[in-house]
Order: C-alpha cells, then structure tokens, then sequence
C-alpha cells in the first residue's frame, strides 16, 4: 500500500497530516501500538522538517507485509553539514519558527532513533532525501 503525501512550506498548521494518516492506516492493520508511536513520531519529525526548513517537499509511506518505508524529498535549500544537522540541538531555524515553538534541534536525531534505518542525503541548493524503515 502506497500513501502520497505533499509537505507545503511554511505551512504548520499542515504538518502532521501524513503522520496522522498513516497512524489511522496502521490500526486498522493492527500493528504494535508501540511500534506505531515510534513511526508517528519519525514521520512528524520529518514533516515539521520540511515544512521549516526547505521550500515544499514530498513524502510517500509504503506499507508492506513487514514494515514500512518513508521517502521524503524536498526542494532545498539542502544541509551544508550533515553531521552537524545530526546532532541534538543543532538548528537553523528562523526565529519565526522557533517561535511558533518549533526548531528545537531534535527533528533529525528523533527521526533516526526512532526508526530501524535511516538514511539521509543533501545537496546544498537542491534539497535532502531521508528515507527510513520501520518493521514491524
């Protein structure tokens, strides 16, 4: 099953839609609700991201029999350091997001502990894919 999602920037009051879809998708499939809760909250985190930091992106879940990947791409503006952008609370958020109470600094380090495999890339002026997994 293939669920699609675009991420607007800017747009915090969508944030949270693909995560929401998704976590109704996965109770009907009667996945572990503890397995469900770290899904959730990597697919949040990896919206808000998109929506703080890059120009609009998409997002597209596939469940399978076993688990679930996420690919979500955007549109820029990229990561200079990745590494740098993997620790706990390193931001470039605009004061405007931090603001609105986003921007901690946590969204990738959430995003990769709560999920099985993580993988991210990033070109600075084209945008970042991070794909993850999560088996159930």
């Amino acid at each position: 099953m293939k669920l699609e999602f675009e991420i607007v920037s800017g747009d915090f009051s969508m944030a949270g839609k693909a995560s929401s879809q998704i976590k109704k998708k996965l109770k009907q499939l009667q996945v572990d609700p503890k397995v469900i809760k770290r899904i959730v909250v990597a697919i949040y985190e990896a919206e808000v991201n998109v929506v703080a930091h890059s120009v609009g992106g998409k997002m597209v879940a596939e469940i399978d029999g076993n688990g679930i990947n996420v690919e979500v791409k955007d549109a820029g503006p990229g990561i200079a350091d990745i590494t740098k952008a993997m620790q706990k609370g390193f931001s470039t958020a605009s004061k405007a997001v931090r603001n609105m109470g986003f921007g901690a600094g946590m969204g990738l380090p959430n995003i990769k502990k709560n999920t099985d495999e993580f993988n991210i890339e990033s070109e600075v002026g084209i945008g970042t894919t991070l794909t993850f997994r999560n088996n159930f």
